[in-house]
């Protein structure tokens, strides 16, 4: 997939999510969550600019995704440590789900918006491996890349499904 299409795949992957958490009463968590999801969709592709890192290949991985859901939870124990946990957390509204953390958020967005880039590419024949470094690359060769219909198709679907999410999620519960 090419960017449309990843953005794409980032709303589709996010429209649940983001209903979830307007529905519980955190707004602001799922904008957060939107934005970075949005933001970190084609980080799996930064391989095109390392030279010694083969096009998906360990960035293309569930592998990765966890180590960015690791960044990204280090951040909320790092706040945490700091004491400003609490805050971020009270700001999201994050005080709708007991027993979970911002670390544990953190890790969440982080590996979403990876697994998300992975969907789109597995969308197309050249697929990913994703359990890099040992198994096969898997496939659904459903389009190719450079599809622009499908890319944009994708994109948007994307943003339709985020609008009748945030539709049905604030008829549920208004502001």
């Amino acid at each position: 997939m090419y960017r449309p299409g990843h953005l794409g795949v980032s709303l589709l992957a996010f429209a649940p999510i983001g209903y979830l958490l307007v529905a519980l009463g955190s707004p602001l968590a799922s904008v957060m969550t939107g934005g970075a999801m949005l933001w970190l969709a084609m980080l799996p592709d930064v391989d095109h600019r390392l030279p010694v890192i083969r096009h998906r290949g360990p960035t293309h991985s569930l592998l990765f995704a966890a180590l960015v859901g690791g960044a990204f939870a280090a951040v909320g124990l790092l706040l945490a440590s700091l004491g400003g946990a609490s805050v971020i957390a009270e700001l999201l509204g994050l005080g709708a789900f007991p027993g979970i953390g911002l670390a544990a958020f953190g890790f969440a967005v982080g590996f979403l918006s990876v697994a998300a880039h992975l969907l789109g590419d597995l969308l197309t024949p050249a697929g990913v491996n994703l359990f890099w470094p040992v198994g096969k690359k898997y496939t659904l060769s459903v389009t190719r890349a450079d599809n622009t219909l499908a890319n944009y198709g994708l994109f948007l679907l994307g943003i339709f499904a985020v609008a009748v999410a945030a539709l049905l999620a604030f008829q549920r519960t208004p502001l």
